[in-house]
């Protein structure tokens, strides 16, 4: 299970920091692949951040509850993009769709490890 984790919260750090960068800097390449830039974007770009951060947070203090709330928040709205884009092509949602596979994974292995403990106030 510590592995898992450890695997998705560096997979977020990984891939999240040079968009978040990109973003920033408004490279061309992030029109192509999330769209002009509006504002619907910058709350995208928001919400990177926020995974971001919290993902640093949590390599240094892992709180397993917190883990698994941002692990299961991110794999559904990953797995429910090619659904809202319209299309499994675009390179975001096959991606979206990989990391989401690996974080089902993580989630299976804390829910296979400490299972109901999660589930109480």
């Amino acid at each position: 299970m510590q592995t898992m984790i450890y695997i998705s919260l560096a997979l977020n750090i990984v891939v999240l920091v040079p968009i978040v960068v990109l973003m920033a800097i408004k490279l061309p390449l992030v029109d192509t692949a999330w769209g002009p830039s509006t504002e619907a974007r910058a709350i995208l770009w928001s919400v990177y951040i926020a995974i971001l951060f919290a993902s640093i947070f949590l390599v240094f203090m892992p709180v397993i509850s917190f883990i698994a709330a941002l692990l299961a928040v991110q794999v559904i709205y990953k797995f429910t993009t090619p659904f809202t884009v319209g299309s499994f092509s675009n390179p975001v949602v096959i991606s979206n769709l990989v990391i989401a596979t690996l974080h089902a994974v993580t989630l299976v292995s804390i829910f296979s490890e400490i299972g109901t403990q999660l589930l109480t106030v």
